[in-house]
């Protein structure tokens, strides 16, 4: 099902039951769309899912949910403007009736894959009418009866009272189709009575009486009315043709070359043509009197090419048959068969090739010539011969698919707007192509343009990355503008680059400094392995990380002595001549936040900062000074650090350091 109707469902339950209802009802079913988009396809049994859950939620009757989705289908569809479309049927009710197989058909062209069902007006009478329902889904019957009551009422003013009088097939709570138990396809058929006021539509559309002017007409010979109808047919009872336009038998003729051009009068009407609306119905007298007001469309069948049937055509005595006249037509028909069997006479009987075989069936493509005709119309009864007659047009859209019937413009009808229509169509058709490869050119510079963006998005959150730590980043994309947090324990690493820059006034050697300083931060950058250590920023020669901020890490004392390590390693096979570093850790409680709103960053704040700088000042070369407190926790995991003694450290006087000598796993 297209998510149109999903949509409906999900807008009124969450309007008359509220959002709280609707979440459970998606739990339950173990939905997870949060919304449905309107031209995407949703698993069918996903509606009496809904209803069932929405039953159980409500404590209302699963019918009664049904029924009221249908309702909400007719309400919602109002928004996309198909009300006008449904007002515009007709006046009266039994019009609308009558026409929901072409409201079904229209609707294709804007949804293509929806799998309508067919409904047709077999009866009525001033207390109201039946309608036949056929679908290949299950559980459905509810539903239609809360479109139909919601129709009437909304755009009728009538109050009607909808219910099933007979059901084939059909199974409550399930879409998926009726269960088979034979062979044969199976389909839904459902039978409604719907009672309402109908007294003045039988007054003014069925019981009329004809004006005495029409009564004083004359009988209008068959042959002419075939004449101007011809592509029209006539059916007896047993539901063989006994007239025919002379335009639908010479397409008959044209589209089955094999076959005896006197063949098609005589011959049932099933044996030619192929109903294809409405859907499984049984082509018998009864059957079609009720359901004169239905449209009805045929498939010309064709029998295709093959050896027996040119064999049989081409060595037909056509002197047996009494009356037999070819007309012009069934003569060139004839003569194209005979052309065919020559050009073909070494190919009819051989082998399909491989490119003639589909992949997915193994059998026979279908043929790449003239395709079939399709027939739309009505049946009319004719009193004065007692026989049906099927008043209809071939069904063609434009020149391309004319030619592809094997069709031309004056073998169409002379009357209505058949020809115009086929030109307008092929004119619409032109202007929808340059439309559509205009809408292609701009879709592919959309998608290019989406694809820029989404290179400069990513280069902009890197860079934003590189500033701002992520998760704060990210909360204040969320609005929180000002973001400060307290960590009760950080360690914080400070290392210092040496030997670098004399302070010389030579502008090549402080370029020189630039770019060794730039190798060596690069290095450092490249062992900085988040979230468990955090670049903070670089101020002259010193670099300064942070482990445990902004990504709480109860490990941060190990992770920022395994950085010191590492870059240590690193930098001394750097092969930097007279580079060395120098790095102090201090562990303990820091407050960070971003700072500025240029260039901003994230900055830490506290005694722990200071004193981290402070094992930096005073730390030796190629050595890794680490205060008491952060020596304390790494060697009770297996560091091995030596006590340096007392340092005096300027604004804390005398403290305790250590040196890192190597990690728990080096030897």
């Amino acid at each position: 099902m297209y998510g149109m109707l999903y949509e409906s469902v999900q807008h009124y339950v969450q309007e008359e039951y509220g959002m709280e209802i609707w979440t459970k009802v998606c739990r339950i079913v173990d939905c997870k769309h949060n919304s449905f988009k309107t031209h995407q396809i949703y698993p069918d049994k996903l509606m009496p899912d809904i209803a069932a859950a929405l039953s159980a939620c409500t404590g209302e009757s699963f019918d009664f949910c049904m029924n009221f989705f249908g309702k909400c289908f007719v309400r919602f569809f109002s928004n996309f403007g198909y009300d006008k479309m449904i007002r515009s049927t007709g006046r009266y009710f039994c019009d609308f009736l009558q026409s929901i197989d072409n409201i079904h058909l229209i609707m294709r062209f804007t949804y293509p894959k929806m799998k309508s069902p067919s409904m047709q007006l077999t009866s009525m009478d001033d207390s109201g009418a039946v309608i036949l329902y056929r679908s290949g889904r299950t559980g459905m019957s509810k539903y239609l009866i809360g479109q139909m009551t919601e129709v009437a009422r909304e755009f009728y003013g009538l109050e009607i009272k909808a219910y099933v009088i007979d059901s084939q097939n059909d199974i409550t709570g399930g879409t998926a189709g009726p269960i088979k138990l034979t062979d044969g396809p199976l389909t839904v058929i459902v039978k409604y009575r719907l009672d309402f006021d109908n007294r003045e539509y039988m007054a003014k559309r069925v019981n009329t009486d004809a004006h005495p002017s029409q009564l004083r007409m004359p009988t209008v010979n068959l042959n002419v009315f075939l004449e101007l109808f011809p592509f029209t047919f006539v059916l007896n009872h047993d539901m063989k043709i006994t007239h025919a336009g002379e335009k639908i038998v010479e397409t008959w003729i044209m589209h089955n070359p094999g076959a005896n051009p006197k063949g098609f009068i005589g011959a049932h009407v099933m044996d030619l043509f192929y109903c294809r609306r409405p859907k499984d119905t049984t082509i018998d007298w009864d059957t079609l009197i009720q359901m004169r007001a239905v449209l009805f469309e045929f498939e010309l069948i064709r029998t295709g090419h093959n050896r027996a049937a040119y064999d049989a055509v081409l060595n037909m005595d056509f002197e047996n048959y009494d009356d037999m006249l070819l007309n012009e037509a069934q003569t060139m028909a004839l003569e194209n068969a005979k052309e065919f069997s020559e050009k073909n006479s070494n190919n009819l009987d051989v082998e399909p090739r491989e490119e003639e075989i589909d992949p997915a069936t193994g059998e026979r493509r279908s043929s790449q010539g003239l395709r079939s005709i399709l027939l739309k119309g009505q049946m009319f009864y004719i009193k004065d011969v007692d026989s049906l007659i099927f008043l209809c047009s071939p069904l063609i859209e434009n020149l391309d698919e004319l030619h592809s019937i094997g069709l031309y413009l004056n073998d169409l009808n002379p009357h209505g707007l058949s020809r115009e229509l086929v030109m307008a169509g092929w004119q619409h058709c032109s202007k929808l192509e340059m439309l559509f490869e205009k809408e292609e050119e701009r879709s592919d510079e959309l998608e290019k343009s989406l694809e820029l963006a989404d290179s400069w998005k990513r280069q902009g959150d890197e860079l934003l990355y590189s500033m701002i730590p992520r998760p704060i980043a990210e909360r204040m994309r969320m609005g929180h503008e000002h973001v400060c947090q307290s960590f009760e324990e950080v360690s914080v690493i400070f290392i210092e680059v040496m030997n670098i820059y004399d302070s010389s006034n030579n502008v090549q050697e402080a370029m020189q400094a630039v770019n060794t300083l730039n190798q060596v931060f690069s290095a450092l950058d490249e062992e900085i392995i988040s979230p468990f250590v955090y670049k903070v920023e670089t101020v002259g020669m010193v670099y300064m990380a942070v482990s445990g901020a902004p990504d709480v890490n109860p490990l941060h004392a190990e992770h920022a002595c395994d950085l010191a390590l590492r870059v240590i390693k690193k930098l001394k096979n750097h092969h930097e001549a007279d580079v060395a570093i120098r790095v102090g850790i201090n562990s303990g409680p820091v407050v960070a936040g971003v700072v500025g709103l240029k260039v901003p960053r994230y900055c830490l704040f506290g005694d722990t900062v200071n004193t981290a700088s402070r094992m930096e000042s005073s730390c030796d070369p190629w050595k890794i000074q680490l205060s008491n407190n952060t020596a304390l926790k790494v060697r009770e995991v297996g560091y091995k650090v030596e006590s340096r003694g007392t340092v005096k450290v300027k604004g804390k006087g005398e403290m305790e350091t250590y040196w890192l000598l190597a990690g728990p796993d080096d030897k």
